[in-house]
């Protein structure tokens, strides 16, 4: 058990909701595994989610001594970023969809996932600067209306593209908004474009 004031709310990371906030705790603890001739310091973190509490996570880490709890809370919030692609690969690119009976065949079908993935990175790089919001389903619905299946129109697309992103802006927006009014974040903060 712990002391109300040992828990530390900090943000994150980005999302199209506003900041994530979690409450963090961190201690520095010693192991030993019995094999090494002493024990070694850890940061043990601890994150508690704010809309569900009794779901917590823990990681032990082995960053410098000096590394700030921020950081170290950051660092645990990354493996967001690992299961994204996966998440794009299954849904939009077919990974989850093979029927292999063998490994040759498997390695074929995520070598093709693969480099759809690829592809759809490099347009969503190479079309950052004007179209900020671009994703993965985007790509797929915009390779959807000029590949040989035309029931839409190329301007069709687009348009529906704009609206969108139009609603996703907005939704980011105004989630950044409610959480400064809620005194969440300071009024100099604003959403990431």
């Amino acid at each position: 058990k712990q002391a109300p004031g040992a828990w530390k709310r900090t943000a994150i990371r980005d999302s199209s909701k506003g900041k994530i906030f979690v409450d963090i705790l961190h201690k520095h603890i010693w192991l030993w595994d019995g094999k090494e001739a002493e024990a070694r310091r850890w940061h043990l973190v601890v994150r508690r989610e704010i809309e569900s509490p009794e779901e917590i996570k823990y990681s032990l880490c082995n960053a410098t001594l000096d590394t700030p709890t921020e950081r170290l809370a950051f660092m645990q919030a990354q493996r967001y970023w690992v299961e994204r692609p996966f998440q794009d690969a299954k849904n939009q690119c077919g990974m989850g969809q093979y029927q292999a009976r063998g490994w040759f065949a498997w390695h074929h079908h995520m070598s093709m996932v693969l480099l759809a993935m690829l592809f759809m990175l490099e347009q969503r790089l190479q079309h950052q600067p004007d179209i900020p919001l671009l994703s993965c389903p985007d790509v797929a619905t915009l390779l959807k209306s000029v590949l040989p299946r035309k029931d839409i129109t190329e301007d069709e697309v687009l348009r529906q593209l704009e609206v969108r992103h139009r609603k996703r802006q907005a939704s980011i927006d105004a989630a950044y908004r409610k959480q400064q009014k809620d005194g969440m974040l300071p009024l100099s903060a604003c959403s990431p474009k």
